[in-house]
């Protein structure tokens, strides 16, 4: 499987059938952070489509010789709202032969929330999920395995650096307004997310949540994806204002933090805040599984007898 992510292009090699967990067997990744490659007119620069372009062949050579049977690809916020993201589909086409499928918002967080329901299952009743990417927040809650209302937002921690973030560390101004800008954009969405009914669980997913529950005192990556980990909105409100005042170097020293994301912890901080404020969320599970799991189980559902 094929992700062209806002942040990070991965290639994964998932042993995956019907009615079982999908089981990584090899991945490649590059962090190419697209949604930092946007040119003042909305392009994706010629830098980075070159970049994935070399990435994808890589890719598909990796997994032939590992034997894969089939090559999904999807790409998320990054691609669907760049000026030229038809264009870059129809190089990656004419290169490698592969159909990029473009998901939408919704889509986006309908597949994370069936990703987090499988992991949980329906003991957990109604789930309320959260997803932080690199150009959008992805919410969604339900019941089911299909959410009653899936909601994404512009909102992503590479785009608001871009856009809002002035300076390393960034200037008080610029945060000041990062935050304005974050809490009226969820606060449209809270009355018809509370409407749908209180959440019994509330789960974070995404690379972002689980860097900041690492930093807020969560257990490290190395001890494994079974070790129940959360995110406590008191922690995460005293980490904050820390954050904002360190450069990204001294982020990239905190734990859990790769240097490649550190620059955007700021602002995937202040969405995490945001939303926890304003949909009374006390605390977080942290879900190892998000979208890319989301999607190979829509496709194996698919392949049901």
């Amino acid at each position: 499987m094929l992700d062209l992510g806002s942040n990070t292009v991965h290639l994964l090699l998932v042993d995956a059938h019907h009615g079982a967990a999908p089981v990584p067997a090899s991945k490649l990744k590059m962090p190419l952070r697209l949604s930092e490659h946007i040119t003042p007119d909305g392009r994706i620069d010629t830098a980075a489509v070159d970049s994935l372009l070399d990435f994808i062949v890589r890719g598909q050579v990796m997994v032939e010789d590992l034997g894969a049977t089939e090559l999904m690809a999807f790409a998320t916020s990054a691609m669907r709202e760049a000026a030229n993201g038809e264009q870059v589909l129809e190089q990656i086409r004419e290169r490698t032969g592969l159909e990029v499928s473009v998901l939408s918002g919704e889509d986006e967080a309908r597949m994370t929330f069936l990703a987090v329901r499988r992991w949980f299952g329906w003991s957990s009743g109604r789930i309320l999920a959260l997803d932080i990417g690199g150009g959008s927040l992805e919410i969604a809650s339900g019941t089911d395995e299909e959410p009653d209302i899936a909601v994404s937002l512009p909102l992503g921690a590479g785009r608001l650096t871009r856009d809002l973030l002035v300076g390393d560390p960034p200037s008080p101004e610029s945060v000041r307004d990062l935050r304005r800008h974050v809490r009226a954009s969820i606060a449209e969405v809270v009355g018809r997310l509370r409407r749908v009914g209180e959440p019994r669980m509330a789960v974070a997913s995404s690379k972002t949540f689980k860097q900041l529950a690492r930093i807020c005192g969560a257990a490290p990556a190395t001890d494994g994806i079974y070790v129940p980990r959360t995110l406590k909105a008191v922690d995460l409100r005293e980490v904050v204002p820390r954050l904002a005042v360190m450069s990204a170097q001294q982020r990239a020293q905190l734990p859990g933090v790769s240097e490649g994301r550190s620059a955007q912890m700021v602002a995937g901080a202040v969405v995490a805040e945001a939303a926890m404020d304003l949909l009374e969320l006390e605390e977080l599970v942290i879900c190892p599984w998000a979208l890319r799991e989301g999607v190979i189980l829509q496709r194996m559902d698919g392949l049901a007898p």
